[in-house]
């Protein structure tokens, strides 16, 4: 089994480089198959999740090149329109090759995602989507088929603005007749990174506010693109100084795609600079205790809920943390109790009682973010902390040990624990 090991206590110090955002790389790589012509993306973070997309647009009839944080995506033979059922099984990420199949083909067979077990998750506001672009949706046991002889732009109002069914009918969109709208969309930065990868590739697309219009097009051409740099890994390297009462740089990172994080670090007492696309969090000290409460971007991002009560936890007094994202984003609480913290969940909240120190325990992660959670705490207690569940761990975070050692963590992976 293996496992991270932390000894705790060191303040860390230091720059991070930041990779490319997980979060941008997935949709941009399904993207590629909007087109015949290569889709070249670069600062594509090494991280399992995206070595499963690829492998899955390699099934689907794709020709992958990958180079370091360098991918090209040609054609390499005839698209296939049913998706292996391992891939989608493995993250919810790869549902979004749905719509771009159906675009191109006419048709697609997907099973239907797994990935981590935050809440339901649903896929029906893709379904739904792409039944008003006017696709059939049959739904079987485990799969989901989708027809379409023509596909024809709308005006869709989404319940609420998922990041995936956004991506999704973008995507499909590019491809139809006529011009679709999108009200309530998500706009989180990566949706704004994937629209200005399809722009390139000659889609028409346009932003106000939460409302999303495209223009269909006959077809979309190759292109290159940068994907914007991980707000995720950002916060939670700045976590990781603060937690530590430290000090930590992360670049390259607009700061603009963190604002309602950085307000949250600044609360604690945390001191935040921004320099250009650096940004540095330094600790004075113990954290003060506060309250956030998780939205859609502007808002709190809930990837960032669980390093944040992580955080939170060590602080002086009572904090709480309001998840209105994902309903059931707080398994990582019980791990973190093994470890001394003080925390009580009602419902959608959480109530933090902040402990002057932690102690180092063994323990599982038990998602991508939990994990990341479990990490920070185990940087600041006192002792040992060994993390196990590094799957989950390993489809978050491009080189993370490396990058805390770098700021000088004691921190280990062991291939092999008994």
């Amino acid at each position: 089994m293996k496992a991270l090991l932390i000894d705790g206590g060191e303040p860390l110090r230091g720059t991070v480089s930041i990779s490319g955002a997980k979060n941008a790389a997935l949709p941009a790589c399904v993207a590629a198959l909007l087109t015949e012509d290569p889709v070249v993306l670069h600062a594509v973070p090494q991280l399992r999740d995206v070595s499963t997309i690829l492998y899955m647009l390699g099934a689907l009839g794709k020709r992958v090149v990958r180079n370091d944080a360098h991918v090209s995506i040609a054609a390499g033979g005839a698209l296939v329109s049913e998706a292996n059922a391992y891939s989608v099984g493995q993250m919810r990420a790869s549902f979004l090759v749905l719509g771009p199949l159906v675009a191109r083909l006419g048709k697609a067979v997907v099973p239907l995602p797994g990935g981590c077990a935050i809440g339901a998750r649903p896929v029906d506001l893709h379904l739904e989507g792409l039944r008003a672009l006017g696709a059939q949706v049959e739904e079987r046991i485990g799969s989901v088929l989708v027809t379409a002889k023509q596909l024809t732009g709308t005006s869709i109002h989404l319940p609420f603005p998922s990041v995936g069914a956004t991506e999704q009918i973008i995507m499909t969109a590019s491809l139809a007749a006529g011009e679709t709208s999108i009200h309530n969309a998500s706009i989180e930065p990566e949706v704004i990174d994937l629209i200005d990868l399809l722009e390139k590739m000659g889609a028409v697309i346009s932003v106000s506010n939460r409302t999303i219009d495209i223009v269909g097009q006959r077809s979309l051409h190759g292109a290159e693109h940068t994907l914007i740099p991980d707000r995720m890994e950002a916060g939670t390297m700045l976590l990781a100084g603060a937690i530590t009462q430290g000090s930590v740089s992360v670049s390259p990172m607009p700061a603009v795609h963190l604002e309602a994080f950085l307000d949250a670090l600044r609360a604690t007492g945390c001191e935040v600079e921004v320099d250009g696309t650096t940004i540095t969090g330094r600790s004075l000290g113990r954290a003060r205790a506060t309250s956030i409460a998780t939205a859609p971007y502007p808002g709190f991002p809930t990837d960032l809920h669980p390093p944040m009560a992580a955080y939170l936890a060590t602080a002086n007094g009572r904090s709480s943390i309001q998840e209105s994202v994902f309903e059931q984003r707080f398994a990582y609480t019980r791990a973190l109790s093994k470890m001394g913290t003080r925390m009580i969940q009602d419902g959608s909240s959480l109530m933090i009682e902040g402990v002057p120190t932690l102690s180092g325990r063994s323990v599982e992660a038990p998602d991508i973010r939990g994990g990341a959670a479990l990490i920070l705490a185990g940087l600041a207690a006192q002792g040992r902390t060994t993390i196990t569940g590094l799957d989950h761990v390993d489809r978050g975070h491009e080189h993370l040990e490396a990058k805390l050692r770098s700021l000088g963590a004691r921190i280990e992976r062991r291939e092999s624990i008994a």
